[in-house]
């Protein structure tokens, strides 16, 4: 698709948007010819950025024939927005689109955005803290990588923080403790790194909800699952799937072949007896250094394998090993 084949109109409208939203917006160009359009869209709230809670990335794609077919439209990265909000701001846009085939539509999807979020300027879910919603009357705080919390909340998040940081620095050896870093605080969500004054969130009340919440009970159900969790956690430490937990040294290496598939059909005819090991098998196997991988005649060593022999074959002297 060449710079002829787009339609002036299309032309126009970029640098109309451009004069409008610049320099939140970002027009995508390819050979001159314009792909796509991504912007930021926050709610209108009198350029008072504190008290903007949700925003989303708009990503408009449009096709060569633009606009006599309608151009893709992805919403990206909310934040403060649950799904039913989102699922309504993509049905509008859908129907937008349908209702607008030949016209220009990139500044009116812009705008209708914007107005859905400007209607929606509070934070939806949870606090992912405390685990309980926002509601009228919560003194809540956003960070700057746009994630929501109760002041109290976070507060005592960073209490805790700090305090785990104090205990791990006395841990250290005087020479690590000149090389460590400071305590920074961090999102709890994302881990980026934040700048709250502690004591002002603490002079927060608490959650409306949890003031009304019932006192927590350990119910059956919960135990089941506990008992369940416990079961799989002690079968993944027995197969070394938990990495720092009584690890003393590596994992032993287990090594199969094709001698693992035959045993079974082996033992079960008994029609085979195994044949006599020769006194160098017998020297191979009593040497604990040699570790020799397993001959179809004795089963499979499956212990750590140190000090391979020069040539890996069963029977053989292992290297370090007694002549």
């Amino acid at each position: 698709m060449s710079v002829a084949d787009v339609d002036e109109r299309v032309f126009e409208e970029l640098q109309a948007l451009e004069a409008i939203f610049s320099p939140d917006i970002i027009i995508k160009w390819e050979d001159g010819v314009p792909k796509g359009i991504e912007m930021n869209v926050l709610p209108s709230t009198c350029d008072k950025s504190d008290e903007q809670y949700v925003r989303l990335t708009l990503e408009i794609y449009l096709s060569p024939d633009y606009p006599e077919s309608s151009p893709k439209v992805i919403m990206r990265n909310p934040r403060g927005l649950d799904d039913r909000i989102l699922s309504c701001i993509q049905t509008d846009i859908e129907d937008k689109l349908i209702d607008n085939i030949g016209h220009l539509i990139v500044y009116e999807l812009i705008e209708m955005v914007r107005e859905c979020l400007t209607q929606c300027n509070l934070p939806r879910g949870q606090c992912a803290i405390c685990l309980h919603g926002f509601v009228k009357g919560d003194i809540f705080i956003k960070t700057p990588c746009f994630h929501y919390f109760h002041s109290q909340c976070l507060s005592k998040h960073c209490i805790a923080g700090k305090k785990y940081y104090d205990e791990e620095f006395e841990k250290l050896p005087m020479w690590q403790r000149m090389e460590a870093k400071p305590h920074q605080q961090t999102c709890p969500v994302c881990r980026s790194t934040v700048q709250f004054n502690v004591d002002d969130l603490k002079k927060a009340p608490p959650p409306v909800e949890s003031i009304d919440a019932q006192p927590f009970h350990l119910t059956d159900e919960i135990k089941a699952m506990q008992e369940r969790m416990a079961a799989l956690m002690a079968h993944q430490i027995a197969r070394g799937g938990v990495i720092g937990v009584g690890d003393s040294e590596p994992p032993p290496l287990i090594i199969t072949d094709r001698t693992d598939q035959q045993e079974p059909k082996s033992s079960s005819s008994g029609t085979q007896n195994p044949r006599p090991e020769t006194s160098n098998s017998v020297r191979g196997m009593g040497n604990s250094a040699s570790g020799a991988p397993a001959s179809p005649t004795r089963p499979p060593y499956r212990g750590p394998y140190r000090g391979f022999n020069r040539r890996g074959k069963p029977g053989r002297r292992g290297r370090g090993g007694s002549r």
